[in-house]
């Protein structure tokens, strides 16, 4: 491996304790990954801002970075979505122990890094006329819009590692870096009309809950879209992208809208999604009870999306109509919140009675439970994570103009709340099968862990695991309906599953859950997994991938495992087998 100069004096402690730590974090995800090479970086955007999204591990992770005066940025490094707009604590009536004293904390030590406070989860958004160049990003929404429609290229980024570039300036070359590897791996043809902003967000879900376990994704799927309207906004272009990140896409083609895909001889899988599989979506998604709260801007609402909210509020204002209660919610970036209040959009909306809230967005904001229990959006992204442990709240999904009527009329509907447990949720797809016999994969492990050796019960999925919401970040029970694990405890065991999925924050869940002791022995992946990786590897917990079989097909949950790492190779055997029930 070659590794700059510049990246082995930090590793050496020359640069303080700080970018030390950095340095060996981002020097152990090059070698898990494989890359000879690294790449100086021209920006990077870090997330896990969020009182209720990086929680404790983050705020004591930060706080063990406080006192290093050498512990600064090296390149220019925004920062991701605050869990309040600060002046309007009041009006969104958030009742969290401390919540803003915690923020206020993380903020500031964020500040002291020197990275720039943006507080946006869209910095491609920000009247930047182009954006190009090498980044390292950790916003899955800005990741997927980024590397597919602009010049600039950032693998899908945890917020640790990205964290870890901006302090160092350095980043492995690897994954989507190099563009062999920026190849379409799903082919997706479009039979519906897509008209409203919020089909495209059905469409970036849908495609998202098709991923099968055979499939071959090592950097996430990457879908070559096909049949989209030739005319699309930015705002649709937003919410497929935005939506298609759930589950990890980093980057999608779409004829029209995208630069023309590599050419692909095998896609793993081919969907077509049709006018009818629209539908039966939004009728999934539909509200079937008394609704609480009103919510648009997941991610960030740009200026278009805010004016078209705005046009159909003031439809209802001639009408002589108001909002009651501040039933609408409009999130934005504070770059977009000054356009919006220098052409009188703000005003307009504020008159009608909604609440227009900047530096902060849906899903990570903690709601009043006295006050909201079910909300309606526009985005599956918010419903992805709002019906999550975040808030654990019934979500439902509508158009733009439909949010509108909802927020204007609550007697639309008069019947009771959902509850969670009254949405019927389809098990998530898994080729696990029960097996015996002996058992002996060899593996590999991080540079920074030289030898260790570890026994213990196998927890194993051949699902990928989601960490920010949907695993307890007190208990670490896995609270994810659908999924096979849910309701197990992750503490104490061989983990074992084919990577991280989710939000980018997931390696700050994961450093809470090991810091209380709720995390587990040792982790195995199947792929190198950049919002796994960063907590094993700064926490020193025992950490392997790459087997020369696939772990989470050939161990069963409740097998006994022996886990050992000696001169740079990994050993899985198992020790004793669990009976088939």
């Amino acid at each position: 491996m070659n590794v700059p100069s510049e990246l082995m004096s930090m590793l050496a402690g020359e640069h303080g304790t700080t970018k030390q730590k950095a340095a060996r974090l981002v020097i152990d995800l090059a070698s898990s990954a494989g890359a000879d090479e690294f790449v100086r970086c021209d920006n990077s955007h870090v997330s896990g801002v969020s009182v209720i999204t990086g929680g404790h591990g983050l705020r004591r992770f930060l706080a063990d970075l406080s006192g290093d005066d050498k512990g600064k940025v090296s390149i220019p490094t925004t920062l991701n979505s605050a869990g309040c707009d600060r002046e309007k604590m009041e009006e969104m009536g958030i009742d969290y122990p401390d919540f803003l004293k915690f923020q206020f904390d993380i903020i500031e030590a964020y500040n002291n890094l020197g990275i720039e406070a943006t507080l946006s989860c869209t910095p491609y958004d920000r009247g930047i006329d182009s954006t190009e160049g090498i980044g390292s990003w950790a916003e899955s929404n800005a990741v997927c819009f980024s590397n597919s429609y602009t010049s600039l290229i950032t693998n899908r980024e945890s917020g640790l590692s990205a964290l870890a570039t901006a302090l160092t300036g350095w980043a492995p070359l690897w994954g989507l870096h190099i563009e062999d590897n920026r190849k379409p791996n799903i082919h997706v043809i479009v039979e519906s009309k897509m008209e409203n902003i919020s089909d495209w967000s059905i469409l970036g879900d849908w495609i998202g809950k098709q991923i099968r376990p055979e499939w071959k994704l090592p950097w996430g799927m990457m879908p070559h879209i096909s049949g989209l309207p030739e005319n699309a906004s930015f705002e649709m272009k937003k919410a497929l992208t935005a939506a298609a990140a759930n589950y990890g896409c980093p980057m999608l083609w779409a004829d029209g809208h995208t630069n023309p895909p590599p050419v692909t001889e095998n896609y793993e899988g081919e969907l077509i999604f049709t006018e009818n599989d629209l539908k039966i979506r939004y009728q999934e998604l539909a509200p079937t009870g008394i609704i609480d709260l009103v919510v648009i801007g997941c991610p960030q609402a740009s200026v278009g999306e805010v004016r078209t909210t705005a046009s159909y509020v003031r439809s209802k204002m001639e009408n002589g109509l108001s909002i009651p209660d501040k039933r609408l919610w409009i999130f934005t970036s504070g770059h977009n919140y000054e356009i919006l209040q220098s052409d009188g959009t703000v005003d307009l909306l504020e008159e009608a009675g909604a609440l227009v809230l900047k530096d902060t967005c849906p899903e990570v904001t903690p709601y009043n439970r006295n006050m909201y229990n079910h909300i309606l959006t526009n985005s599956l992204k918010a419903e992805h994570y709002l019906t999550s442990g975040l808030n654990k709240m019934p979500t439902s999904v509508s158009t733009i103009s439909d949010c509108v009527e909802h927020a204007f009329n609550p007697n639309l509907i008069s019947s009771s709340r959902p509850t969670l447990d009254s949405v019927n949720i389809k098990p998530m797809i898994s080729n696990k099968v029960h097996v015996d016999g002996e058992l002996n994969l060899l593996g590999r492990s991080l540079p920074s862990q030289k030898q260790w050796s570890i026994e213990g019960k196998a927890l194993v999925t051949d699902v990928p695991i989601t960490y920010l919401g949907y695993v307890n970040r007190d208990t670490g029970v896995i609270e994810e309906k659908g999924h096979p694990l849910d309701g197990m405890a992750i503490e104490d065991t061989v983990l074992i599953y084919p990577k991280g999925s989710g939000s980018t924050v997931a390696p700050f869940v994961l450093m809470g859950l090991i810091y209380t002791n709720k995390g587990p022995k040792a982790i195995v992946n199947c792929d190198v997994c950049p919002l796994t990786l960063p907590a094993a590897s700064l926490l020193d917990v025992p950490y392997a991938h790459d087997f020369n079989t696939n772990p989470t097909l050939a161990v069963n949950t409740g097998d006994y495992v022996s886990l050992e790492l000696n001169e740079g190779v990994v050993r899985l055997n198992v020790i004793s087998r669990v009976s088939e029930d």
